[in-house]
């Protein structure tokens, strides 16, 4: 008997942002069982619906029908619920009573005892009747119930809840008794949630997924935080931050700090802030930069990443009678040219030894004049250095070696091509293992010189306007202000990319306060400028105005780009290889040990 008119519309419509943050007690709540031929959704079928309507304690409507499950119902389960196939034989089916129910759900919270399994069948449901996707905002009752009531019941079920909480219904395993019983623990569960400071839908569904009640009970930290794309800072007492990060969805993002991850770290984190500030941005990209800008700045000790911006290094040339390849942290008077910023120590040393690999450049680190007498090392006898130290090479010789090396940095097709020639060479003489690691130095000294290369191209431009459209889940028309490789500003235009015009985009910029950059990065700005540089290579930008030409060398960019792109190839492949190492599982016998997939 249904006692609530339905309209028959085909599907019940996810809440709102700002529906979810309404108070608990202007929040309208529907109840729903259902009983089923059994545990299976696909594959068992509906026989009972069973929905309360409640809002503020209040009633609102019942809804209550029996459902033709199209199939013989199990005896078993006909002993548990005495549901019957006489029961059923004159019922609707589930077909005909879908546009009702999800009428009577449209615009509230469903709350479920166990929600996955009612859920599930719903879902189930609706695929089957070919309607639009289900995807309501759920309250599982027997979750919050584990996080409330875990120390006071013997077990989660329903029956036992009501009977704890006093429930004015006892379930019965029929639809709308059962329904009507969660209505009662449902209240009885806001009450507790409440003395721990859960006053919203938001608040409730975050402490049915917490893991610590003493994190929760902060969690008004952050309760006037936006549902937009920002920067957030924990802060303990002293106003020293503790961390930093970045959030697409500040509000959701920050409530998970708060009982969400089990992580030890973030328990300590949370249990030393005392204050959390945010900054919304027009754009993600802003947020990124700002992030590593605070980053650089603050040192949080709680961040692991981007706190140490000094580990990105130069490869310089030395100035002197025989120079030779050194990794310093800036280049100075000492050095005749310089190379990078790279990322890392490690990434620098590799490019040193590809360069090494192709051209007899000393690798020795004394200081030699132009007249020596020092012996020579096992490099002159493998060919590969042609022992300037012994006098065996003159200045002028040693210049033209130093030339090529020069040469190289603006066009590295010569040393591309001898470190394949050398891979290859060496994998036809069966050295696997040593063509492999040439493999590896080969790779990385294409990404480290075409890093450089398309930051230095960017770096070169004094400003840059450009224009893309909203990324994944916004819409409208993003614009970035760049100069010398670095963010001035951004904005975001309502209007989509494709009508958004180029003196639209100049008339938003008009007046924006813009950030200074007049001379070229440093060592500190190289993951900044790498951030701004992935978010123009993206799909979709249009430069709207250019200060300057923004190119890169032509020399050896075809040999790069291939390099580069078989290192993504390569990368890819040997991550699929690990992961399906790892889906094997070692399993022990008495006998051998063996590896099954």
């Amino acid at each position: 008997m249904a006692r609530h008119p339905g309209s028959g519309r085909p599907s019940a419509e996810q809440l709102a942002f700002e529906t979810r943050g309404t108070p608990l007690f202007d929040t309208t709540f529907v109840v729903l069982d259902l009983e089923t031929t059994g545990l299976r959704p696909g594959t068992d079928r509906i026989t009972e619906v069973g929905a309360v309507k409640v809002r503020g304690g209040e009633v609102l409507g019942e809804l209550e029908t029996l459902v033709h499950p199209g199939r013989p119902i199990p005896p078993g389960i006909t002993a548990v619920t005495g549901i019957t196939d006489t029961m059923v034989a004159d019922a609707p089916s589930i077909e005909a009573v879908l546009p009702a129910l999800l009428d009577f759900l449209d615009g509230g919270v469903l709350v479920a005892h166990n929600a996955p399994f009612d859920v599930g069948f719903l879902r189930a449901a609706i695929a089957h009747a070919r309607a639009e996707p289900f995807d309501p905002s759920t309250v599982d009752t027997a979750r919050l119930a584990r996080r409330l009531l875990r120390d006071e019941v013997r077990d989660c079920r329903l029956r036992t809840l009501a009977r704890h909480l006093r429930a004015h219904t006892q379930p019965e395993h029929r639809a709308l008794a059962d329904a009507r019983a969660t209505v009662d623990v449902l209240h009885g569960l806001l009450e507790r949630a409440g003395s721990l400071g859960a006053t919203t839908l938001d608040d409730l569904q975050a402490l049915a997924r917490s893991s610590s009640e003493a994190a929760f009970r902060r969690i008004g930290l952050v309760e006037g935080a936006p549902r937009t794309t920002g920067v957030y800072r924990f802060l303990d007492e002293r106003d020293v931050v503790l961390y930093v990060g970045k959030a697409t969805d500040l509000r959701a993002r920050l409530r998970t700090y708060f009982g969400q991850d089990s992580r030890r770290r973030t328990a300590d984190l949370v249990r030393e802030t005392v204050t959390v500030r945010w900054q919304p941005t027009a754009t993600l990209l802003e947020a990124e930069v700002l992030e590593v800008r605070e980053l650089h700045a603050h040192r949080p000790r709680y961040n692991r990443r981007s706190t140490t911006p000094e580990r990105a290094v130069y490869v310089a040339i030395t100035r002197e009678p025989f120079p030779r390849l050194s990794i310093v942290a800036a280049p100075g008077p000492t050095h005749r040219a310089a190379f990078g910023p790279l990322p890392s120590r490690r990434v620098a040393q590799a490019l040193i030894e590809a360069l090494h690999d192709t051209l007899p450049v000393r690798t020795c680190t004394q200081r030699l004049r132009r007249r020596q007498d020092h012996p020579a090392c096992v490099l002159k006898e493998l060919g590969r250095c042609a022992a300037p130290c012994d006098g065996s090479q003159d200045p002028q010789d040693y210049a033209a070696v130093i030339a090529r090396l020069e040469a190289a940095f603006i066009d590295p097709e010569p040393v591309l091509d001898g470190l394949r020639h050398r891979m290859l060479a060496l994998a036809d003489q069966g050295r696997f293992e040593q063509a492999s690691l040439l493999r590896a130095r080969l790779h990385t000294a294409a990404r480290a010189l075409s890093g450089v290369r398309r930051r230095q191209a960017l770096s070169d431009v004094e400003e840059l306007v450009v224009s893309a459209p909203g990324t994944t889940g916004t819409t409208g028309t993003e614009v970035a202000v760049v100069r010398r490789g670095r963010l001035a500003a951004t904005l975001r235009l309502s209007t989509p990319a494709d009508r958004t015009d180029d003196d639209a985009v100049l008339r938003a910029l008009h007046g924006l306060p813009l950030t200074e950059h007049p001379q070229p990065p440093v060592r500190d700005d190289l993951e900044e400028v790498g951030l701004v540089l992935a978010w123009l290579e993206l799909p979709g930008r249009r430069v709207v105005r250019s200060t300057g030409c923004y190119t890169e060398p032509i020399a050896g960019g075809a040999v790069l780009e291939q390099v580069t792109r078989e290192a993504r190839e390569t990368d890819r492949q040997l991550r699929r290889d690990r992961q399906q190492l790892a889906a094997d599982k070692v399993v022990r016998r008495s006998g051998p040990v063996t590896l099954t997939g």
